[in-house]
């Protein structure tokens, strides 16, 4: 098909603008998609623009990379999937493939029911309109195929299943909130992934998310481009009444006044000041010790404590962490799970033997965990205790020790991703709470931090005649790293 401008696209009723509606509620989309392919803009939408992107000037080229931020039913699902049709239907790539190559214009979003929902829009705007309908080859689960070797794929958070393609365009669906169980940082790892095709290709990288906390590609982008003049990349922000105005205000009205931060994230469009992340990067590598296997053999003369986080064996894994301190670090001798599906009085036999082995006369766990769990280990000869502190009070506990590196970990890929997605959340009421994302999990880091609140607090103050540990080195310095906050020096 002959190139099409985007504007031209969107308000025809013969292609994109068939399954629009409304177009006047579209008005800044339209406007901010017009400076990103770096088309003329109206004296209102050079106004509009500036608004949205943070007072910088238009593009005098079309960016290479468009990231929007975007409040809660801001049509950004639409947008994407808009955008993808667009981009496979309006561009003619016979130069950029070989003879039965394929390219594709991929979409990335965090969940299966996400990527559906905009595949089911790609489908929508090709179908409505009479015209690219016939550009349809076959439309199957989470490919378009379209004439012209052309594909639309839509894909679930994994920065793999986006590398040894052909890739034309990227749209990454609420970019924030991406999760992989095998990456801290799949959102990096997908940029990373797609970029070197994109630069092959010329293909543009398109980002559209509400705002969570200030970390990851598109807080990123968010804090070096938003307001800046760049020929490259350009970063929108805009609440959900600037680009759906249909929404009603009272709806808006009533989130703020249950919850001010949650709101200004979701509807404001704002990144969220009440979360941080637990531990900084340079913290928790520091923590590692690369070298060392994964699980040091029991010693003599060493005090070992266990602490479990058990699991009924079908959704979360059932952890267990041996540690101990020494003279002047926590050693996280071992850290181990079992994945489910999987037997919980068998894996629970299998930790008290561990524990033996490592001279631990009982175990303790996680504070709200079943009854069912004393009765396991009870039955394989090993007494079973609850955590006297919550979840989040035993990170809490566990942080000036990461602060004062002191805590030494072995590189576990599982433990040190759930290190680093770790939230700190302060409260309206000024108290501070730690846990893992949404959706997210947190079973390897919390064992560690129980058995490092164990190992410390258990020692008292045995070590107090080590020079790293003389109260007399640590007067007016902070409290020693043996010390949880509840204890002061006289």
């Amino acid at each position: 098909m002959n190139h099409c401008t985007i504007d031209r696209a969107m308000t025809d009723r013969k292609l994109l603008g068939a399954a629009l509606g409304d177009l006047s509620t579209w008005a800044n989309w339209l406007t901010i998609l017009k400076a990103a392919f770096a088309l003329p803009l109206s004296d209102a939408e050079v106004e509009a623009f500036k608004t949205l992107a943070g007072g910088r000037k238009a593009p005098a080229e079309r960016v290479q990379e468009l990231w929007a931020v975007a409040g809660r039913r801001g049509g950004k699902s639409r947008m994407a999937a808009l955008l993808s049709v667009y981009l496979a239907c309006f561009f003619i790539y016979r130069k950029l493939l070989a003879p039965g190559e394929v390219g594709h214009v991929i979409i990335v979003s965090p969940t299966k029911a996400q990527s559906r929902a905009i595949r089911d829009y790609c489908e929508g705007f090709l179908t409505a309109s009479p015209i690219l309908k016939k550009q349809i080859v076959e439309i199957g689960k989470d490919v378009i195929k379209l004439r012209g070797g052309i594909e639309i794929a839509v894909h679930t958070g994994s920065f793999r299943s986006v590398r040894g393609r052909t890739v034309l365009a990227a749209i990454l669906d609420e970019v924030a909130f991406l999760r992989d169980e095998s990456s801290a940082l799949p959102d990096k790892e997908l940029v990373r992934a797609i970029l070197p095709s994109l630069a092959t290709t010329g293909g543009m990288l398109i980002g559209i998310s509400s705002p969570y906390r200030r970390i990851g590609v598109l807080a990123e982008r968010h804090r070096d481009h938003y307001g800046r003049d760049s020929a490259d990349i350009l970063v929108v922000q805009a609440p959900t009444l600037a680009l759906n105005p249909t929404i009603n205000r009272s709806v808006i009205d009533r989130a703020t006044a249950d919850d001010p931060e949650s709101a200004r994230s979701e509807w404001e469009a704002e990144f969220r000041s009440d979360l941080s992340s637990y531990l900084d990067d340079a913290l928790i590598d520091g923590a590692i010790v690369y070298n060392r296997p994964n699980e040091l053999p029991p010693r003599d003369g060493v005090k070992y404590v266990a602490f479990v986080d058990a699991s009924a064996g079908r959704h979360d894994h059932f952890t267990l962490c041996i540690g101990h301190q020494g003279t002047d670090r926590f050693i996280a001798d071992v850290v181990r799970g079992r994945a489910p599906p999987c037997d919980p009085k068998t894996v629970a036999a299998e930790f008290a033997a561990l524990a033996k082995d490592y001279r631990c006369s009982k175990i303790i766990g996680d504070a709200y965990a079943g009854e069912w769990v004393a009765g396991a280990f009870s039955d394989a000869g090993m007494t079973y205790e609850r955590s006297k502190l919550s979840r989040s009070e035993l990170y809490i506990e566990a942080l000036p020790h990461f602060a004062r590196s002191v805590v030494e970990i072995p590189n576990h890929q599982r433990l040190i991703r759930e290190l680093r997605l770790l939230e700190r959340r302060t409260h309206r009421s000024g108290k501070d709470s730690i846990d893992h994302p949404s959706n997210g999990s947190d079973d390897y880091s919390n064992v560690l931090a129980g058995a490092m609140y164990l190992a410390i607090s258990k020692t008292d103050f045995d070590y107090m005649s080590c020079a790293f540990l003389n109260a007399e080195n640590w007067r007016g310095k902070g409290q020693p790293p043996f010390l949880n906050h509840s204890t002061q020096l006289n």
